[in-house]
């Protein structure tokens, strides 16, 4: 890798630091080829990316970004996932090192705030965006669907009343 790629690789993972809500770091030693494509695809199929770069190119591409303290997270084969869904890249990681126990989540940030390994398990276990907004609406379209209830209700009792008593009167 010669100078103009390393400096292309540290302006693009600088503008990944600044740009998403959620990064996280891992250790990927003992992984396969397979388990680490595995990985990758199940974070895009989530939304997010992953990325293997140098440790010493990463940490300069932290200097003046609100994730730099992750820059002491960098030793050993790391692997960097991240998102702009707070929930996604988390949620994918923790999940995957669930089955795979050579994946080894070290922490993260998100936002200014820094995470460690339970923060970003605490953080996969939360609903994603999709799933609160769905909850949202549920909430929103519940007391409508109570007051039609309600409308209805005193016909549908009245009309039991009525047919009682007819079927009363016909035995």
């Amino acid at each position: 890798m010669d100078r103009a790629e390393k400096r292309e690789l540290v302006s693009e993972l600088n503008g990944v630091f600044t740009k998403t809500s959620v990064v996280v770091v891992a250790h990927y030693s003992g992984l396969t080829v397979a388990q680490l494509e595995k990985l990758r695809t199940q974070i895009r199929g989530a939304g997010a990316s992953v990325q293997v770069a140098k440790n010493r190119l990463a940490k300069i591409a932290l200097d003046g970004t609100d994730v730099a303290s992750i820059g002491a997270l960098m030793k050993g084969p790391t692997l960097i996932a991240y998102s702009d869904d707070p929930v996604a890249a988390p949620k994918v990681c923790a999940a995957f090192a669930k089955e795979h126990d050579k994946l080894v989540i070290l922490g993260g940030a998100m936002g200014a705030t820094p995470l460690n390994a339970d923060g970003v398990r605490a953080l996969a276990t939360l609903p994603s965006l999709d799933e609160l907004r769905a909850k949202i609406v549920g909430l929103v379209n519940a007391p409508a669907t109570k007051i039609a209830q309600l409308s209805t209700a005193p016909a549908a009792k009245l009309a039991r009343v009525f047919g009682a008593y007819a079927n009363q009167d016909a035995a």
